[in-house]
């Protein structure tokens, strides 16, 4: 994992300087001294996520003098929402899937999967509560996470409205919905939205979903792994666009 660590109060503030993609930033519990309370405010303006942590952690992360940060380099390229509408083919329809809150890495990365083997031209996370893109999400994902464009956005609810604005529909998988996936009309632009495995979709996100679908459900569990549902959600897409 080490090569994907930034470590060190000066590494890490011009990593953050000269833009490059960082994931998280842990810094140690209680720590203070002015370089470190100017590395906490340069975060905070480039939005980043910072954790504290016990120095422990920083020792399991890195051999190297940290300082007490390290900083975690995404490993991919994150992109801008327009760049991932701007790609879509013109003889494509588009389908988007946008993640409100999974921070399960291995879902993160199983739904990538799905979505690219389903065609899907690109993922919207948000920079908060999410999982990271690291190493094992990208091994979750058979390498989807490397062919899927993934844009991270500050908030769900004014994407959601720029997404409606520019023509998508957009539909919540939610068990609590009496209309079935399959009674839907997915040959449109789309946004599938999938929850936490938790809370589910927030309730501030259901107001504003155009629709809301369940999957139908035989058996005695009451609901699916999200991962799998994202599944049966995007194929459901698949079917009714190539039948067209």
């Amino acid at each position: 994992m080490e090569c994907n660590l930034v470590f060190g109060i000066r590494p890490v503030a011009e990593a953050v300087e000269s833009g490059k993609q960082i994931e998280k930033i842990y810094m140690r519990k209680g720590a203070d001294g002015q370089l470190m309370n100017d590395l906490r405010d340069l975060c905070l303006r480039h939005r980043l996520r910072v954790q504290e942590v016990p120095v422990e952690k920083l020792n399991r992360l890195t051999k190297g003098n940290h300082q007490g940060v390290v900083a975690q380099m995404a490993a991919i390229e994150y992109v801008e929402l327009q760049d991932i509408l701007e790609r879509v083919p013109d003889d494509e329809t588009p389908l988007i899937v946008l993640f409100d809150g999974i921070t399960d890495i291995r879902n993160f990365g199983g739904i990538a999967r799905s979505a690219e083997c389903a065609g899907a031209h690109g993922i919207i996370t948000s920079l908060k509560n999410s999982a990271p893109v690291n190493a094992e999400a990208m091994k979750a994902s058979a390498g989807a996470l490397n062919r899927i464009p993934v844009c991270r956005v500050g908030s769900i609810r004014n994407t959601i409205k720029t997404l409606q604005a520019e023509g998508f529909r957009v539909v919540a998988a939610t068990e609590h919905s009496r209309k079935l996936i399959y009674d839907a009309d997915f040959r449109q632009p789309t946004v599938i939205i999938m929850g936490s495995e938790e809370k589910g979709i927030s309730k501030e996100t259901l107001k504003l979903c155009d629709e809301q679908l369940a999957i139908p459900l035989i058996g005695a569990i009451e609901s699916l792994n999200v991962s799998a549902a994202a599944a049966v959600m995007l194929f459901e897409v698949v079917r009714q666009r190539i039948g067209e």
